[in-house]
């Protein structure tokens, strides 16, 4: 179960539960089967590896390229003894945690190769929809991992099908590092960069319409293993215009996080 409160656009409300996974697995040697609402292969392992959800979603999250659950069949396994290339494919309704309106379909799947330093994902997806309004999605990882930091870069993009000669497609590039300034403190840095105008509204960071460039910096101070406290900035700032350019936005916040056990 998860809980949502209101955004920072609509007035005061409770929080609101709602069934974030509820699903059925199998499991084989070498390979598992879920049936029922569970988490898409469109950022799950890039935001573990990313490692910092509590202060800002992966770009495509962000963005709102697609949704972190669907309601359908998974498939998730790796190959080999070593289990160094994985899998994750799925056949989902295309809803996210909402009820199914509608006959179509959204196929989705990456493959990941997991090494003792690097770690690289290539994934894409098709989301059927009525007429000429199909959504296809694909994108790259490729990330550095040591004991010390974390180097992250990723591309992606997505084409929305509006009729049979209209398309409109969004590209985003990141690049991130972690990096451990000592046991309890971690530096955290982030450029995000949209080669078009944000496609989707976000309530808590309205991005304005032009091609635009996030910045995130902060630092991690964990006074035990369950408890983070991390002061952070991010930065908006835009390209130009045709008309003007549109001005910059920073946003100073302070980030707790607590990993309940």
């Amino acid at each position: 179960m998860e809980y949502n409160s209101p955004d920072f656009t609509k007035s005061s409300g409770k929080l609101t539960p709602y069934a974030k996974d509820a699903y059925l697995k199998w499991k084989f040697e070498k390979f598992s089967l879920l049936l029922g609402i569970s988490p898409t292969p469109t950022w799950e392992l890039i935001e573990d590896f990313w490692g910092y959800r509590s202060v800002e979603k992966t770009p495509l999250d962000l963005q709102k390229f697609g949704s972190p659950r669907d309601f359908g069949i998974s498939l998730i396994g790796k190959f080999g003894s070593e289990g160094k290339l994985g899998y994750h494919f799925m056949f989902g309704n295309g809803e996210g945690i909402s009820s199914e309106n509608n006959k179509f379909k959204k196929i989705m799947g990456e493959i990941h190769f997991d090494l003792p330093y690097f770690f690289i994902q290539i994934y894409g997806d098709w989301a059927d929809g009525k007429g000429h309004t199909d959504i296809y999605t694909y994108q790259g990882f490729l990330g550095l991992k040591t004991d010390k930091f974390k180097i992250g870069a990723q591309y992606a993009a997505q084409i929305r099908e509006k009729d049979p000669d209209k398309q409109d497609t969004y590209e985003v590039a990141s690049g991130f590092i972690t990096y451990n300034l000592s046991e309890k403190l971690t530096l955290l840095l982030r450029y995000d960069k949209m080669f078009d105008p944000s496609p989707s509204g976000i309530s808590y960071i309205p991005f304005a319409s032009a091609k635009s460039n996030l910045l995130i910096a902060g630092i991690d101070f964990r006074p035990n293993e369950s408890v983070s406290f991390i002061p952070n900035i991010e930065y908006v700032f835009y390209d130009e215009t045709d008309t003007k350019k549109p001005g910059s936005d920073l946003y100073l916040r302070l980030t707790f996080y607590y990993k309940f056990k």
